[in-house]
């Protein structure tokens, strides 16, 4: 007896099988500079992903960085490169339905290069969903928030601008939570420049401040207890990455009004259970590009849930793509949540999607269209694409990429 396609692969027999994909450099402005501690960013160059299904839905992903490869490994040019002679040959034709499988075989071809795996796997995720005319949730466990609060990072490290801009937040009721970028100055600067801001905003809103790697453990150990008396409650990755050991022995001293969050010390959900079993923070950093995508990042949120580890929905200051994906599978995430960062489309100068995500008395709202809920503007795209002067595109077909050219 012989055996149907379509009996084997249900999925193939509906159309969502991998098409075709595209994938771009964009180039968008920033409206102020954005200061890390390793340097500051005057623009945000995400890659885009369109993927096509052979029933005709398109899905969009996106893998941002953070001035380039300052932030990890991976750059705007090595995300495009990983994606087009690589990620997409190994997807190509295959079910965009069976997310795991897609994740096997792109690891199969390209070890490490998770945010490039991620923006295909969103990219495959938003046009099944779309596909099924469901929004992108319901294919990930189902919506457990309606909202989330949303804090806005103050980064331009001079206190009278964040000052001025936190004022300006609070007034139009957008954000009360407000994190502090600092790390780059001396320790004793830093702790004098969150201090003035507290003291400015006398208890109206809460305050998070992020270190980016920069002290080591004795400096935390002895300047985080004058953050917490300036009104810090949750303090982002105080040390280097691989200082699991002083991450550790400072959460263990903190008294109980204040956290910390690992951010760049938790990728994979192994060094999840790696913190978790060493009791070395209280909170991590959840973001889809670092994880390899919105399934493994459920993965890592699974081992902070059964650890009783709190969540925090962070961003790489994603457009409104990468936001609203976000937004999606931070919806269906169980256990103490601290809120959610998602606010880079408002860092950029312009939009990419016709209607954003809406603000509601300091809360991101999620959306409940199709896919992750965001209409793309084709003309945006082009507007900022880095290779508008020619547009250059690999398109995937039977597995082969070819370069395609459009003026």
């Amino acid at each position: 007896m012989t055996t149907s396609p379509s009996a084997v692969n249900p999925s193939a027999a509906t159309g969502l099988r991998i098409e075709r994909i595209q994938a771009r450099i964009l180039d968008i402005p920033t409206i102020r500079p954005h200061k890390f501690s390793f340097g500051s960013i005057s623009r945000q160059s995400p890659v885009i992903v369109q993927l096509w299904l052979s029933d005709g839905a398109c899905g969009f992903g996106e893998a941002a960085t953070i001035g380039g490869p300052s932030w990890n490994e991976e750059s705007p040019e090595s995300i495009l490169h990983a994606i087009n002679h690589y990620l997409a040959p190994a997807v190509q034709g295959k079910d965009a339905a069976r997310f795991e499988q897609l994740i096997k075989q792109m690891d199969a071809v390209c070890k490490g290069n998770r945010f490039a795996k991620s923006a295909v796997e969103m990219a495959a995720i938003d046009a099944v969903a779309r596909s099924l005319n469901v929004p992108a949730y319901q294919l990930l466990g189902g919506k457990l928030h309606n909202s989330l609060p949303l804090a806005w990072t103050l980064a331009s490290g001079d206190s009278a601008k964040d000052i001025e801009e936190a004022e300006r937040m609070l007034e139009v009721r957008r954000h009360r939570i407000f994190k502090l970028k600092i790390g780059a100055r001396a320790p004793a600067d830093d702790v004098a420049h969150v201090s003035r801001i507290a003291r400015a905003l006398d208890g109206r809103a809460s305050m998070t401040v992020d270190i980016n790697q920069a002290w080591d453990g004795n400096t935390a150990r002895r300047y985080v207890p004058d953050l917490i008396d300036a009104g810090v409650t949750l303090f982002e990755q105080p040390v280097a990455q691989w200082n699991e050991e002083a991450l550790a022995a400072l959460t263990a001293t903190l008294p109980h009004t204040a956290l910390v969050m690992a951010d760049e010390t938790v990728c994979s959900p192994q060094d999840a259970m790696r913190l978790a079993k060493n009791k070395a923070c209280h909170v991590f950093s959840l973001k889809i590009a670092k994880h390899g995508g919105l399934i493994r990042t459920r993965a890592v949120a699974a081992v902070a849930n059964a650890a009783d580890i709190g969540w925090y929905g962070g961003t790489m200051l994603e457009t409104s793509i990468g936001s609203a994906a976000s937004a999606q599978v931070f919806s269906t995430l169980p256990g103490t949540h601290h809120n959610c960062e998602l606010f880079g489309p408002q860092l950029l100068v312009d939009d990419i999607v016709e209607t954003p995500m809406q603000l509601r008395d300091f809360e991101l709202v999620l959306p409940d269209g199709p896919g992750f809920g965001v209409t793309v503007v084709p003309e945006r795209l082009e507007r900022f694409d880095r290779a508008r002067e020619g547009l250059t595109a690999v398109h995937v077909d039977m597995g082969r990429a070819t370069a395609t050219t459009s003026n």
